[in-house]
Parts: C-alpha cells; sequence; structure tokens
C-alpha cells in the first residue's frame, strides 16, 4: 500500500520548495515520483504547433521524489506520517499516526 496517492495534498519537506503544499496530479510508479501541483516548477521553451496556439516559455510541473513528500493532514495542520489498518469489512484505511485520524 502506498503511502501518498492521487489527490492527496502533501506538504514538501526537502528541495528547494521545502514547506510548500500542493495536490498530487500524479504518480510515477517506476521511478517513485509524485507530480504536485504548483511544485518544482520548470521553464520549457514551447513552439506554436498550431495557428491558435501560442508558443514562448512556459512552467510545467516535474516530477519530484516520493521520498521528499510527506502527507499534510488536516486536523494537525501539519505533515503526518500514516498509518494502514484493515476495518472490519475487510477494507484498507489509512490513518494519521499523530490524531489517528483517517485520510
Amino acid at each position: 500500500m502506498q503511502k501518498i496517492r492521487k489527490n492527496d495534498i502533501v506538504q514538501v519537506i526537502k528541495g528547494k520548495d521545502k514547506g510548500k503544499q500542493g495536490k498530487v496530479i500524479s504518480i510515477i510508479e517506476g521511478n517513485r515520483r509524485a507530480i504536485v501541483e504548483g511544485l518544482n516548477l520548470a521553464k520549457k521553451h514551447k513552439r506554436q504547433s498550431r495557428q491558435d496556439q501560442k508558443g514562448g516559455i512556459i512552467s510545467i510541473e516535474m516530477p519530484i521524489s516520493v521520498a521528499n513528500l510527506m502527507v499534510f493532514c488536516k486536523r494537525c495542520s501539519k505533515p503526518a506520517r500514516t498509518g494502514s489498518m484493515i476495518l472490519k469489512d475487510g477494507t484498507k484505511s489509512r490513518f494519521c499516526k499523530v490524531c489517528k485520524e483517517a485520510l
């Protein structure tokens, strides 16, 4: 079971964007990386490919290592470690290890 999933709110704990928060757009399984909305931006030179499309320099999100991210707990208002447990109906659930709130 992965600790970070798509649509999670995460906080960067290491690197140039340390302390910033964002929503996970996608997870890249093989490299253990995630693309987070508005974080780890890089400039890319884009050429005009159609008449209605503009060219120029744009900012795009680049993948960031999952090891540099922590799930942000809304109840604690800080990044928290997560645990997992199996509920009585047989489904798996994640929770914050600090406040025991389900994520």
